[in-house]
């Protein structure tokens, strides 16, 4: 069954992207993988801008385990989208973000999907607890279905 499109107001924050025309493929729109960049770059955006990982020195780094993007609507250069993010699973080291891409001002996502980081130390890459600074941030855009 082929999941609906999410609405903006499904999220709690967003992150504005402009696209490039290095997105666009020979079939004159995005290309799917430049989706998954936007994925992790409204991720990290929220994660850096609220200082709670520090790209170099963080002790624990998230590692991408899983992701998956549907696709509803084509999006092409020069439309500017904006990115929402939510958590939808946050458990010990790892959390499960949403993530919906919205054209322009539209409501309704022009492509969704999911992002799974597992939470390591920097110098092991074993598992390690999310600290509770990110995770006190973490909370305030998870969301219970």
């Amino acid at each position: 069954m082929r999941p609906e499109a999410k609405k903006r107001s499904d999220f709690n924050h967003f992150h504005t992207i402009t696209t490039r025309w290095m997105d666009n493929d020979a079939y004159g729109h995005v290309n799917n993988v430049v989706y998954y960049s936007w994925f992790d770059t409204v991720v990290n955006q929220f994660l850096i801008a609220n200082d709670v990982l520090d790209i170099e020195h963080s002790n624990v780094i998230g590692l991408v385990i899983e992701t998956q993007c549907n696709y509803f609507a084509s999006v092409a250069f020069p439309e500017r989208v904006t990115a929402g993010l939510r958590v939808t699973k946050l458990g010990n080291s790892s959390v499960r973000y949403e993530v919906g891409i919205f054209r322009e001002d539209e409501e309704s996502a022009s492509a969704q999907g999911h992002f799974v980081h597992v939470y390591v130390d920097r110098e092991s890459r074993r598992p390690a607890a999310i600290p509770e600074p990110m995770r006190a941030l973490l909370q305030t855009i998870t969301v219970t279905e």
